[in-house]
């Protein structure tokens, strides 16, 4: 008996809804036995983790402060995947977009700038974003090299570019020697929304992003063309549709998402250009993006869900001396399970005899002559 992935006739909705949930419900029984192993109350270590976050008041605001980015970029990243090629370098675009709209803040701080320079940011960080995911596009169009390869590859040149400026040229001459950049002028940061907390207008911008990406996806020509050539290639050519120049449309558009959200973490949030300004949201939201099922409003409700992972993290680290690093492990599993369970979408699982092999002819012969 053999265990085989038969490819199904056609997609069952029913899993393909269920999917998400049943890969959250593995994840979480998961994490339960890693938490018992590490001699902690798997109930205690869950309810940190997933309930007491949405109890305060402040902490819902961080939910929505960390769900910012990870919604935006997984928007981006969503376009790319539903045509079918693999942007795995946001967290480096992410960078680039924060440094090139930061640029304006350092060049500009304590020069008494209007209120003109907070748009140019915003505006030179979704550019810088999507100049720089232009990069591994362009080698797939014309050297056909493998953007998954190059979009990671140069997340690392990004680290450094960030890591020299702000050890270098950038560094605040009053900061102590430590590798940041003087603090943003308040003409140079985003506005808070209410007083207290710091959810900040970045939020705003991506729930606007959610809603073009929606009308995008489905009233426009331009998202019948994502999922056609995505989905169909061969019908996407006869329709005339260019795969190479969807190729740079979608990492374009990726690109400048997770440029905008680096320059938004960095001018609200954080407030100066500094090493550690992402905890990996660029990677993060890969997860996003498909436990969203690619879908905006799913990514919205899937950031919302990994941001709360990253708040309990904090909070299991300080109350239960949980390790931080667990809730990547913990990110980790969950993307295991969601292609796990995407699978299923696609085949499913036959249970087949093996068959007997039959003795070779020569042997049968052999066998024959002797009688």
């Amino acid at each position: 008996m053999q265990l085989v992935l038969e490819k199904r006739a056609e997609r069952s909705t029913l899993i393909a809804v269920a999917s998400p949930l049943i890969a959250i419900v593995l994840t979480l029984v998961t994490m339960s036995i890693l938490f018992a192993i590490l001699g902690k109350n798997p109930i205690a270590a869950l309810n940190v983790y997933f309930v007491e976050p949405l109890t305060d008041t402040y902490t819902l605001g961080e939910i929505i402060v960390k769900a910012t980015p990870l919604v935006m970029i997984g928007i981006g990243l969503s376009l790319c995947y539903l045509a079918n090629v693999w942007n795995i370098g946001a967290e480096g675009q992410f960078l680039i977009g924060a440094v090139c709209g930061s640029w304006l803040a350092v060049v500009t701080n304590g020069t008494g700038a209007g209120y003109w320079v907070l748009p140019a940011m915003l505006v030179l960080g979704a550019a810088g974003g999507a100049l720089y995911a232009l990069i591994p596009a362009l080698c797939k169009v014309r050297f056909g090299a493998n953007e998954i390869l190059t979009s990671l590859m140069l997340v690392y040149v990004a680290e450094l570019i960030l890591d020299y400026l702000v050890r270098g040229p950038w560094r605040d001459p009053k900061g102590m020697n430590f590798p940041t950049t003087a603090a943003f002028d308040p003409v140079a940061t985003v506005p808070t929304l209410f007083d207290g907390s710091r959810v900040h207008a970045g939020s705003i911008i991506a729930l606007l992003v959610v809603i073009a990406a929606t009308v995008m996806l489905g009233r426009t020509i331009k998202g019948f063309e994502i999922r056609v050539v995505g989905a169909a290639p061969r019908a996407a050519r006869f329709a005339g549709f260019s795969a190479d120049r969807l190729v740079l449309f979608t990492f374009a558009v990726s690109g400048a998402l997770a440029g905008l959200a680096g320059i938004i973490e960095v001018a609200g949030p954080v407030g100066v250009l500094q090493p550690g300004i992402s905890p990996g949201y660029g990677f993060t939201a890969i997860i996003v993006a498909f436990l969203g099922r690619l879908n905006p409003i799913g990514i919205l409700i899937a950031g919302l869900f990994l941001a709360l992972t990253f708040i309990g993290g904090e909070g299991a680290q300080i109350s239960m001396k949980i390790p931080l690093d667990l809730t990547k492990v913990f990110q980790g599993i969950l993307l295991f399970y969601v292609l796990a369970c995407d699978s299923m979408i696609l085949y499913r699982i036959r249970l087949i005899a093996t068959p007997k092999k039959s003795a070779p002819a020569s042997v049968q012969g052999n066998v024959h002559g002797t009688a």
